[in-house]
C-alpha cells in the first residue's frame, strides 16, 4: 500500500527540504557543502549531488558559481493578514452562476494558457495504469454488481478509502463510507440533507466558486467568513456569526483552500470542531486536496477531531488520480443514511466500470508511489510559478504561499480591476479565475487566482511575462 522505498537521495532531499519549509534553513541562507553533507549524512557526495539537484528541481534551492548552494528567496512580500473582505458577517442571498458560466466559457478554451482553469495537467496523471484497471475490472466484472454497486457503492472501494482513512489516523466504518459522482455531488447532498431553502450557511470569503453555485441551486443564504493567508478560516468571526444567526452548516476547505491555497493550522481544526459541537451545527467537509501536500507529512483532516458525526468529510479521486472518472465520496457521519436515500433519488449510483477500477488501482497499481511523484511535481511548478512572477509582475503585488495543492490567490493594487483584467488576457490567449467569481456579493475585485498545475513550460513563462505587462500598463 505504501509504495516502493524511498532511495538515499530521495530522503537526503526529504530531509533537507523540511528543513526549508520549517523555517530552519532561512531563504538566501546558504546549505551545507557536498563534502560536509557526505560527511553529517554518512553518505556518498554523488548521492549528495541528486538530492541537491532534486532540490533545485523543485525550486527549494540554487547553485551560485563558486559559492555553493542557497536556499531560494524571493522579493515579494507574503499577503498580509487578513485578506480584503467585506466588513461583517451578514447573510446574503447568492447570485454568481451568470457571471462564474460567462467566465468558465472563455476558461475552457482550448487555445488559451490555463492560468485560470480549476485542474492540474492530465499528463501528471497515471492514465495508461488506470486504463489497464478500467479493462481488468470490466472484463472480471460481475452482472450483479451492476444492482450491488449501487449506493453505498463498490465495497472493495470503500474498503481501500477506508484504509486510507486508517493511514491518516482517522477510524471510519466502510459503512459510514458513499461513493459519489466526485466530490461535488457529496458536497450537494450533504447540505441537502441538512438544510433547506432559506437556511443560513456559514462558507469561506472568498470561497470555491462551485460552493457559491450549489448554495444558489438550492436557495441558500451565504454568511461569508473571512479566510486569513497564513491561518485559514477566522474562527472569531465564525464564533461571533454562530452566536447572531441561525446557521445550519458550515462549508469549509480547511486544507489547500481553494482559491487561497491556504490551510488551517491543526489546532485551529480541533478548535473549530469543538466550536461547532457546542452549537451541534454540521460541518460539511470539502478535502479534494487533502493529499497534494508537500514534504512527508500530511496535513490532519478536521473528521479526526469529530466525536458525534457532525462532519461529513468529502473528497474524491479527481485532483489526486483520476481526473473525468468522477468519482468522490463522502464519510457522513450521523448523516449516512439521509445521505444515502438522497443519492439513491437523484442519480442513483456513481459508473460502476470506474469504481471497480479505482478500487483495482488502489489496491494493485502503486497509489502511493504515484502521489510522492505528483507532489513533488507540483511543489515544482509551485517555485517555477514564484520565480516568474518575481521576475515578471510589479513588486506591490502580494501572494499566498500554499504547502500544497496548485492555487495562488494574488492582491493586486487596489485601482486593478480584475474582470477588465481577465478580458484583456483572454484577447492575449491567456485564461485567468478573477476575484468576483470567489464571492457571494462580488468582492474581490483586486484579487486573482492563478493555477500552477500544469507542467511548467516556454508557454507558461511567456503567458506570466505578458500578465505582467498587462498589470504593470494598468
Amino acid at each position: 500500500m505504501n509504495g516502493a522505498v524511498m532511495k538515499r537521495y530521495e530522503q537526503l532531499a526529504q530531509d533537507i527540504a523540511e528543513l526549508i519549509r520549517s523555517g530552519a534553513l532561512q531563504p538566501g541562507s546558504r546549505i551545507p557543502s557536498v563534502r560536509l553533507a557526505s560527511r553529517t549524512y554518512k553518505v556518498s557526495p554523488s548521492t549528495v549531488f541528486r538530492a541537491y539537484y532534486h532540490l533545485e528541481n523543485l525550486g527549494l534551492i540554487h547553485a551560485r558559481p563558486k559559492s555553493g548552494y542557497f536556499v531560494t528567496s524571493l522579493s515579494h512580500h507574503a499577503l498580509p493578514s487578513p485578506l480584503s473582505v467585506p466588513e461583517g458577517t451578514t447573510s446574503t442571498p447568492v447570485d454568481v452562476s451568470e457571471l462564474v458560466f460567462s467566465l468558465l466559457q472563455a476558461i475552457r478554451d482550448a487555445r488559451q494558457v490555463p492560468l485560470g482553469s480549476a485542474f492540474p495537467g492530465p499528463s501528471l496523471f497515471p492514465m495508461q495504469r488506470l486504463a489497464r484497471s478500467m479493462a481488468k475490472a470490466t472484463r472480471l466484472m460481475d452482472l450483479g454488481s451492476v444492482v450491488a454497486d449501487l449506493p453505498p457503492g463498490n465495497l472493495n472501494l470503500r474498503r481501500q478509502i477506508a484504509v486510507r482513512y486508517g493511514i491518516a489516523g482517522v477510524s471510519v466504518p466502510v459503512e459510514e463510507i458513499l461513493v459519489t459522482d466526485g466530490a461535488l455531488e457529496a458536497l450537494n447532498l450533504c447540505l441537502q440533507a441538512v438544510t433547506s431553502p432559506g437556511d443560513l450557511v456559514a462558507i469561506e470569503a472568498p470561497a470555491f466558486y462551485a460552493c457559491l453555485q450549489v448554495l444558489e441551486r438550492l436557495k441558500l443564504q451565504a454568511v461569508p467568513i473571512p479566510v486569513d493567508p497564513r491561518n485559514g478560516i477566522d474562527l472569531d468571526a465564525l464564533a461571533g456569526a454562530l452566536k447572531s444567526h441561525d446557521i445550519k452548516a458550515c462549508w469549509f476547505m480547511t486544507n489547500f483552500q481553494n482559491p487561497t491555497g491556504v490551510s488551517l493550522p491543526t489546532e485551529r481544526k480541533q478548535r473549530l470542531v469543538e466550536l461547532l459541537h457546542r452549537h451541534q451545527v454540521p460541518l460539511v467537509e470539502d478535502d479534494v486536496y487533502g493529499e497534494l501536500y508537500y514534504g512527508s507529512q500530511a496535513p490532519v483532516m478536521t473528521k479526526a477531531f469529530d466525536r458525534d458525526g457532525l462532519v461529513m468529510h468529502c473528497s474524491s479521486f479527481s485532483k489526486c488520480l483520476a481526473p473525468g472518472y468522477r468519482v468522490g465520496w463522502v464519510s457522513a457521519g450521523r448523516y449516512a443514511e439521509a445521505i444515502q436515500r438522497l443519492k439513491l433519488m437523484t442519480t442513483l449510483s456513481a459508473s460502476v466500470p470506474a469504481q471497480a477500477a479505482i478500487a483495482d488501482y488502489l489496491e494493485f497499481g502503486g497509489f502511493d508511489r504515484h502521489l510522492r511523484g505528483l507532489r513533488a511535481r507540483l511543489e515544482s511548478q509551485k517555485h517555477q510559478m514564484f520565480a516568474a512572477i518575481d521576475r515578471y509582475f510589479p513588486k506591490d503585488v502580494r501572494f499566498t504561499r500554499p504547502d500544497g495543492g496548485y492555487f495562488l490567490w494574488l492582491e493586486l493594487p487596489a485601482q486593478v480591476d480584475t474582470l477588465d483584467l481577465f478580458q484583456r488576457a483572454a484577447a492575449e490567449g491567456i485564461s485567468l479565475a478573477p476575484g468576483p467569481m470567489f464571492s457571494a456579493t462580488r468582492e474581490f475585485r483586486h484579487c486573482l487566482r492563478l493555477n500552477y498545475g500544469q507542467p511548467w513550460s516556454d508557454g507558461l513563462e511567456r503567458a506570466v511575462a505578458r500578465l505582467g505587462q498587462l498589470l504593470a500598463n494598468n
